[in-house]
């Protein structure tokens, strides 16, 4: 009975820690990691202690029962954003509460979530591409500027992707795209293309502002998790500084 009962909490363990660091992974705050494992865990019947940082979750799983307890750490994969896998483990952690999940249907559900298949390709460089191009309209782009924001954004996101590829660490990959996504609008600047091509050479980099980092950073901060929302602040603001590195190149480049 004692080894099945430690089995069991070490199951849980497992499965809780792959929750929290796959949340964390994909763009969750830390306060939506600490509700969800927390809701989980109880559904399960486990008292759990969580110390939640940007790069690692350390956890104590408790079963009152038997007096059994452990504790692990692990750390977190590189941050991105995946929103799918982040609303899918929300949806499953309410049904491991309302239809008593067991830990094998939970570790079978957040498989099914990873295998998810991504986007094609071209469809995430057109979208993408297409979300700058409306950006340029809002400022008042029209015609030949929105064009140029679709290719520059377009070649930006491809050098991107391109980059974190080949392991370019993630802040050369920001500026590399913003580099490129300018060269590209600030020729049309320099060449005259258009009735306001700087509108094209301003919005062509939108895509690359860190929103989620910098959202996730407010929302840690107001929960009380300074120390995660400091850390995120910072990334975000070194992707910024990134962006306008990449700016200032081409600005630089073409005397702008």
């Amino acid at each position: 009975m004692m080894d099945k009962a430690y089995q069991n909490i070490k199951e849980a363990e497992e499965m809780l820690l792959n929750v929290g660091t796959l949340l964390m992974s994909c763009g969750a705050s830390t306060g939506r990691v600490r509700t969800t494992v927390n809701r989980i865990a109880d559904a399960l019947g486990y008292n759990i202690e969580l110390l939640i940082t940007n790069r690692s979750l350390m956890l104590k799983v408790i079963d009152e029962q038997s007096d059994h307890f452990i504790a692990s750490l692990k750390r977190t994969s590189p941050h991105g954003v995946n929103f799918r896998v982040v609303s899918g483990i929300s949806r499953m952690s309410w049904k491991v509460v309302e239809e008593n999940w067991t830990v094998p249907q939970i570790n079978a559900e957040i498989e099914r979530l990873i295998a998810l298949p991504h986007y094609p390709r071209l469809i995430i460089l057109s979208s993408v591409s297409l979300a700058g191009s409306a950006f340029c309209a809002l400022f008042g782009g029209k015609g030949v500027e929105l064009v140029v924001a679709f290719v520059a954004t377009f070649f930006g996101l491809f050098v991107r992707q391109e980059a974190l590829k080949k392991q370019f660490n993630p802040y050369l990959a920001i500026f590399f795209a913003s580099f490129a996504a300018s060269i590209l609008s600030g020729l049309s600047v320099r060449l005259g293309i258009g009735s306001s091509p700087e509108l094209a050479f301003a919005t062509s980099v939108l895509f690359l502002v860190p929103g989620v980092p910098l959202i996730n950073s407010f929302t840690d901060m107001i929960d009380g998790n300074i120390l995660n929302g400091i850390v995120r602040g910072v990334h975000g603001l070194i992707i910024a500084f990134a962006i306008a590195l990449g700016l200032l190149c081409a600005k630089f480049i073409f005397n702008i």
